[in-house]
């Protein structure tokens, strides 16, 4: 935790907030850092894809974090408007005691996304084979990493007996897995699917299904900028709802074309089945609201990985009111 707040804490001394860039065709640009590229926000892809934004006067323009810090740092240095990322980065910030504390007003995630990936096929797998195995499961004080140890001790291990290597940067697991780095990685799709259809390797759980319901990827914003840009942040979220509904009603098939804009590289089969992937975990938080109960569950298991010194109120961190009064109106 020390870590991770030296990191955000430096970017306190850099930029102002800034506003929503107004373009020359009327439209308002959102910039979104957001914490690595995945199908797994599937909704946020389709509500540009399906021209949600567009209609709400909105284009985003998307940078990839490679992880919950790097987000948190660039919204509080003001080269992000929006962060996209576990709210584990603004619970920090909350409790390093900024001032114009990160706000959470929006949850797209419920679960974990990762699927966990080995060498060899292990159809029978049980968690209890992990005993003994180095697993890269992202970086020391990342939702990720501490949802993964959680499942361990939930899984009767001990701390001598959980071999996480929190050395590699979460976006640069996938590659280091592949040079002979652990025995099992955590991966996201359609990376997962894609690894295991190359034969390099075979997923063998999904971490979401086994780490049950947290608050696992937030919108969030600086206090001050989310007052300067209320009427954005609106049609913002009421393209996202709209995309997640969507996501709701179609099948995978359906969905996956209007994917391959944000995934060029990756076939339409692919992006079916990643999309598959994330429904069969019902990855989606449907109203986009976190509740307290499932913030205290994310700092229950915060607490139990040794980060959290003390806790956080959800009033100081989570509004609701935005999500709240776009659905009710929808």
């Amino acid at each position: 935790m020390k870590k991770s707040m030296a990191i955000l804490g430096a970017a306190l001394f850099a930029l102002l907030p800034l506003s929503a860039c107004g373009d020359n065709d009327g439209k308002t640009t959102l910039k979104i850092n957001e914490v690595t590229h995945s199908v797994f926000y599937a909704p946020m892809y389709l509500a540009d894809s399906l021209g949600y934004f567009e209609e709400e006067g909105i284009k985003i323009q998307l940078t990839n974090g490679g992880g919950a810090d790097a987000v948190m740092a660039s919204v509080l240095s003001g080269d992000a408007h929006i962060g996209f990322c576990g709210p584990e980065a603004a619970l920090y910030v909350l409790l390093g005691g900024t001032k114009d504390v990160p706000t959470v007003f929006g949850q797209l995630t419920q679960r974990d996304g990762s699927f966990l990936v080995s060498r060899k096929a292990e159809p029978d797998f049980e968690w209890s084979d992990l005993k003994g195995k180095e697993i890269l499961a992202g970086r020391r004080g990342g939702v990720p990493a501490m949802t993964f140890e959680y499942i361990l001790k939930e899984n009767n291990f001990t701390a001598s007996e959980i071999n996480i290597n929190y050395d590699v940067a979460f976006n640069l697991m996938t590659g280091a897995f592949e040079a002979g780095t652990a025995d099992y990685c955590t991966m996201f799709e359609p990376t997962a699917s894609e690894y295991q259809a190359a034969g390099k390797g075979y997923i063998v759980a999904a971490v979401g299904e086994a780490g049950g319901e947290v608050p696992y990827t937030c919108y969030m914003a600086k206090r001050s900028w989310i007052k300067k840009n209320e009427k954005t942040l609106d049609g913002f979220l009421r393209a996202m709802l709209k995309a997640v509904k969507y996501t709701q009603e179609n099948d995978a098939a359906t969905i996956a074309p209007h994917l391959v804009k944000h995934f060029p590289s990756t076939s339409v089969e692919s992006l079916a089945t990643s999309v598959q992937s994330y429904k069969n975990i019902d990855a989606w938080d449907n109203d986009m609201a976190m509740t307290e109960q499932s913030f205290n569950r994310l700092q229950d298991i915060i607490e139990s990985a040794g980060e959290l010194s003390s806790r956080g109120k959800f009033s100081d961190l989570v509004d609701n009111s935005y999500v709240n009064e776009v659905y009710k109106n929808l």
